[in-house]
């Protein structure tokens, strides 16, 4: 499977004007700098991302993802959502967040963008040697947690809530199925009760439509070998396992 995408992309050593293309030049409509904001590559430099897919391809990968990783509308706020820069936010600021329909309407067509990359891609290199190959759709951890507080004087403090990242979640889980991947990947978790916000969405759309299978990774970021809000290994498994995931693995 592939991974290391930020890496890879890190090498063409973009500018700001690569990520914005024509479609996003204009500063007065758009005025946050987009450099580093990977996932809108897949509408202002597909070819890179398309180039990326085929490198891990001819590597031998039989599951690639797709560039997603912060493709919701909390993961794309900070770009292109009005007021990002200078706005508090909390719960109530990411309440205006998900209420934003053009930021919506712009991330679910970033998904789908990056889905047909990905699967062309993949069916091209299947066709090529009739080994069959995989498209996971990567589903991200979010810049935001629902188990720590942003302030250290206010242990109890949350930005956001596990209703807002369940509906964020949904969008993407939506977007990516529309796309057709064959897997949804939640990956890089560091904050296990966000990983349960997306499961929990991804729960309730079975119960109104097909879905793909779920592969979960999440992070160990310490020699403790916890996450970030300090869960064991045993203890995440045990806190996602009633998703009965295809597997769980660790980076």
């Amino acid at each position: 499977m592939d991974g290391a995408q930020g890496t890879m992309i890190q090498k063409h050593a973009l500018r700001e004007e690569d990520y914005r293309g024509s479609r996003f030049a204009d500063r007065e409509l758009f005025p946050q700098d987009l450099r580093n904001n990977n996932d809108v590559l897949v509408l202002t430099r597909p070819d890179i991302i398309r180039d990326m897919c085929e490198q891990y391809l001819r590597a031998g990968s039989d599951v690639i993802s797709t560039c997603t990783f912060s493709a919701t509308c909390i993961g794309q706020h900070e770009f292109f959502h009005p007021g990002a820069a200078t706005s508090v936010h909390n719960q109530a600021y990411y309440d205006s967040v998900l209420a934003d329909e053009p930021l919506a309407v712009l991330v679910r067509e970033m998904n789908l963008a990056a889905c047909t990359i990905a699967r062309s891609a993949a069916d091209a290199a299947e066709a090529a040697d009739g080994r069959p190959r995989l498209v996971a759709g990567s589903i991200g951890p979010m810049a935001v947690t629902a188990s720590l507080s942003p302030d250290v004087s206010d242990p109890g403090y949350r930005a956001i809530n596990f209703d807002q990242l369940s509906r964020a979640y949904r969008e993407q889980v939506i977007a990516l199925t529309d796309g057709g991947v064959d897997v949804l990947l939640l990956e890089t978790i560091f904050d296990p009760l966000n990983a349960k916000a997306c499961l929990y969405a991804i729960a309730e759309l079975r119960e109104e439509r097909e879905l793909p299978p779920v592969m979960i990774s999440f992070t160990i970021t310490d020699r403790a070998g916890r996450t970030l809000s300090g869960q064991t290994v045993e203890g995440f498994w045990n806190s996602v396992r009633h998703a009965d995931p295809l597997r769980v693995g660790i980076n």
